[in-house]
């Protein structure tokens, strides 16, 4: 079984510290939303990194996590350098799409993600991969997430937390994609 360092957790903490306060009316306190959040990274301890966030996920405001995937490497898509890897959480939450997606952005930022280019290898990489059964359309949010189909490394993943979203087909469609599963880490599959 896969075990991040145990600095992941003084790393979440500080994740957390940097994250925005979000205003009241970010948060709706009377519905809950079910979030599926993909995970990647492919610089510095990158397993390391995905526990953190997935600790600070779970300490968001109004929001709890649910289940963790396993973890995943795969071979970068569209982009050089090192491998990635890969995971999928799935989080109950009161915040609102943008609210949450403002919060991941924040996690990555004290992460030390920086956006040189399209595809650039990253500390970390959080996205909004569905919310429940809606769609968004937005200039800032699209979900479901506009590449889903098109990634091993987000559907393999998702496939175990939620199998209806991923067929056959689908799977079939992303199988040339290089990518292996590492197994469970503890406390979070």
């Amino acid at each position: 079984m896969l075990r991040p360092p145990k600095s992941a957790a003084a790393v979440g903490a500080s994740l957390l510290v940097r994250a925005p306060r979000l205003r009241a009316t970010e948060v709706g306190a009377s519905t809950v939303h079910t979030a599926w959040i993909g995970l990647g990274a492919n610089l510095g301890d990158a397993p390391a990194a995905l526990a953190a966030a997935v600790q600070a996920l779970g300490m968001l405001p109004g929001t709890q996590l649910q289940r963790c995937s396993r973890l995943y490497r795969s071979a970068p898509v569209d982009a050089g350098g090192p491998d990635y890897y890969n995971a999928v959480a799935q989080l109950q939450t009161t915040l609102a799409p943008l609210a949450l997606l403002q919060a991941l952005q924040a996690i990555e930022q004290a992460a030390g993600r920086e956006r040189p280019y399209r595809n650039a290898p990253r500390t970390l990489d959080l996205d909004v991969l569905l919310w429940g059964e809606e769609r968004i359309d937005l200039p800032q949010l699209t979900v479901p997430h506009p590449r889903l189909y098109e990634r091993a490394f987000v559907l393999l993943p998702l496939a175990e937390l939620r199998p209806c979203w991923a067929s056959a087909a689908q799977l079939q469609a992303v199988a040339a994609q290089r990518i292996e599963c590492l197994g469970a880490w503890d406390g979070l599959a």
